[in-house]
């Protein structure tokens, strides 16, 4: 799994210009799910986001993780995170999952930053065109890749 992690004072996605989801201060999560991607991967992830610690403290020190500070999140699927751009000028997305196995690890994910203790876990509509706004407060933009954390 891929993510773009974004520390927002707001975010919101909006689906035929109705808002579907939100967020006030936390992160915005851009998620990607490949093809040999598993539950384990997802909760790895999860409990990694939830405890980084970037948001600033009474000190303004980068010191305070998205539990510390009861931050929502806003999960938005992206399987273009998973676009290899190797070759030529056409992405291949031949690394993404197909729907079928991306959808339940999405929603394993989300599960898995509740149980994390993540206040609020807000959601996109998976497979739909969204609209993504957010304030991104910093800018604090951070990628990781579960792949990169099994090691």
């Amino acid at each position: 799994m891929k993510a773009v992690i974004q520390r927002v004072s707001r975010a919101t996605v909006s689906v035929d210009g109705n808002i579907i989801g939100k967020t006030d201060t936390g992160f915005l999560i851009l998620l990607g799910v490949e093809k040999a991607d598993d539950e384990v991967e997802a909760r790895v992830l999860a409990l990694k986001i939830a405890s980084l610690r970037v948001f600033c403290d009474e000190n303004d020190k980068m010191n305070l993780s998205l539990q510390d500070i009861g931050g929502g999140v806003l999960v938005i699927s992206n399987f273009t995170l998973c676009a290899d751009c190797r070759k030529g000028r056409r992405p291949s997305f031949d690394n993404a999952a197909r729907p079928d196995t991306a959808l339940p690890l999405y929603e394993y994910f989300c599960k898995c930053m509740r149980e994390a203790g993540v206040s609020s876990v807000e959601q996109g509509e998976f497979g739909a065109d969204m609209k993504v706004d957010l304030i991104n407060d910093g800018p604090v933009t951070l990628i990781i890749d579960s792949k990169e954390l099994s090691r």
